[in-house]
């Protein structure tokens, strides 16, 4: 099978004028590839806020003018800035359990969410193996809020995170795999060349609810994180029992 690894795509739009003049400010093509590697990420990590989009199949340079997204827009733009940096890369499917995303949707409407919500994370080719990037969906700004909130939790899955090392969870560029949604975890759809193929047989929010998502709830969340990155974290209704991690799936590597 042949593999598309470097390749534009209309989600990944990496020759789009706002991207490649990013990259030229930056002055991250100079850059050694891991260094290049850490410079996306860590833009994508920081500068670019913890939020949500009108939709998860957005193009990176739709997402870059947003200016926030969650783990599928934020994944899409980092696939783009890799690629256009020569970086190979890859997206990899998931669902996470709704419990994850418990004190960011209001609880109001906490019910009518999924059970199951589509989730990915970035697979990037490093050093002779594939690397998995997923700690890049919050921003510091979020998490230091849930660790002040936090102080005696190890485990968390709420508030956008799943994690069981809360306090000193692996999100920072070394060379290695990163995770802040790992736990909440409950089915892969395995690896794909890019977010186009997999978002052209995975969606969610279509028909009346997406519409009420785009455009009511999606902004009530975006509220929320704001608060939770002023150090204001919403309490969630019954406490400690309501925020246990799911059960994470194994997980295999793919073979490089």
């Amino acid at each position: 099978m042949s593999h598309n690894y470097l390749t534009e795509t209309p989600l990944l739009d990496y020759q789009n004028p706002a991207i490649k003049a990013l990259i030229a400010q930056r002055g991250w093509a100079a850059l050694a590839k891991g260094e290049r590697i850490g410079a996306a990420y860590d833009f994508v990590r920081d500068d670019v806020l913890f939020g949500y989009n009108s939709d998860d199949a957005l193009p990176a340079s739709k997402v870059l003018a947003d200016g926030y997204g969650q783990c599928n827009t934020k994944g899409t733009l980092l696939m783009a800035l890799l690629r256009a940096l020569g970086i190979p890369c890859r997206f990899r499917g998931f669902t996470i359990d709704k419990g994850l995303q418990r004190g960011v949707v209001p609880e109001l409407v906490y019910p009518l969410a999924p059970r199951n919500i589509i989730h990915s994370w970035v697979e990037v080719q490093y050093r002779g193996e594939w690397l998995e990037l997923e700690g890049f969906i919050l921003d510091q700004g979020v998490l230091t809020a849930l660790q002040a909130a936090f102080p005696e939790r190890s485990s968390l899955c709420a508030y956008g995170a799943g994690t069981d090392c809360l306090q000193a969870p692996n999100v920072a560029w070394s060379g290695q795999s990163t995770y802040i949604q790992k736990t909440g975890i409950n089915r892969d759809f395995g690896v794909f060349d890019s977010p186009d193929t997999f978002y052209a047989d995975h969606r969610q929010l279509t028909g009346f609810r997406g519409l009420v998502y785009r455009l009511v709830i999606r902004h009530w969340m975006n509220r929320r994180v704001a608060q939770m990155r002023a150090g204001r974290v919403p309490t969630i209704p019954g406490g400690d029992k309501n925020l246990v991690p799911a059960k994470s799936i194994s997980m295999e590597k793919e073979a490089v």
